[in-house]
C-alpha cells in the first residue's frame, strides 16, 4: 500500500487560553511575509469542534483545528509525495512539528500557545486507498511503528486505532508516557534521519 494524502495533528496544552480568531491575523501575516507559498485563510471558528482557522497553500493546508473537541495543529498534505511510506511519514510529521514550533515562537502569542509532545494523531485522508479496516492497519503498521520509534527516540508507545466507525478516515493515535515537547521531538527526528542516512551511505 502506497500512502498519500497524509494528515498529522499535534494537540495543544490544555492550559492554553488563546481564541481561535487570533490565528486569522497571524496566518495573514505569514501570507504577507512569503512569496506566494500561502494564498488564503479560511475562518471556521464559528463551528463547534470544527476545522478552526485554515491557512491554505498548494502543497498542504495548515490549521489550528478543533475537531474531535481537541484543539491542535493539523497538517494536511495534499500533493503526491515520492519515497517510501516511512520517508513520507517522517517528512510530514517533521513538517507539522516545524509549524508547531513556528506557532510557539510567534511573537504576538507571547509564549501562551504550547503543544503537547507525548501524542500525535496520524490520519490517511483517502478512504479508497486506506479504508478504516484492520487490513489497512496491518499494511501500514510497520512504517507507523518505525516513525513512532524515531519520534519518541525508542521510548515505549502505543498505537490506538479508531475502530468505532468504518466510514470515518483511518486514524491512529501514537502515545507515549514520556513528557516531551516540540523541540525534543524535532531533535529526535533529526537524529533518526541522520542515522538512516549513515546506514544508506555505509
Amino acid at each position: 500500500m502506497e500512502l498519500q494524502k497524509l494528515n498529522v495533528k499535534f494537540f495543544v496544552d490544555d492550559r492554553n487560553q488563546v481564541p481561535l480568531t487570533t490565528f486569522i491575523d497571524i496566518f495573514h501575516s505569514w501570507i504577507q511575509a512569503t512569496d506566494g507559498i500561502y494564498y488564503d485563510v479560511a475562518d471556521y471558528s464559528h463551528m463547534a469542534a470544527g476545522p478552526g482557522i485554515v491557512l491554505v497553500a498548494h502543497e498542504a493546508n495548515i490549521s489550528v483545528d478543533a475537531r474531535g473537541n481537541r484543539l491542535g495543529l493539523l497538517y494536511n498534505h495534499k500533493q503526491p509525495m515520492q519515497g517510501s511510506n516511512y520517508e513520507k511519514l517522517h517528512r510530514i510529521v517533521q513538517a507539522a512539528l516545524e509549524y508547531c514550533r513556528r506557532i510557539e515562537e510567534e511573537p504576538s502569542l507571547k509564549g501562551k500557545f504550547k503543544f503537547q509532545g507525548h501524542e500525535v494523531l496520524l490520519l490517511m485522508n483517502d478512504r479508497l486507498l486506506a479504508p478504516n479496516t484492520e487490513e489497512t492497519f496491518r499494511a501500514a503498521q510497520p512504517d507507523l511503528e518505525a516513525v513512532g520509534r524515531a519520534l519518541f527516540a525508542g521510548a515505549d508507545f502505543t498505537l490506538e486505532r479508531d475502530r468505532q466507525d468504518p466510514r470515518q478516515r483511518f486514524s491512529l493515535l501514537l502515545k507515549t508516557p514520556r513528557d516531551l515537547n516540540v523541540k525534543i521531538l524535532l531533535e529526535n527526528l533529526k537524529v533518526a534521519g541522520a542515522d538512516a542516512a549513515s546506514v544508506v551511505g555505509a
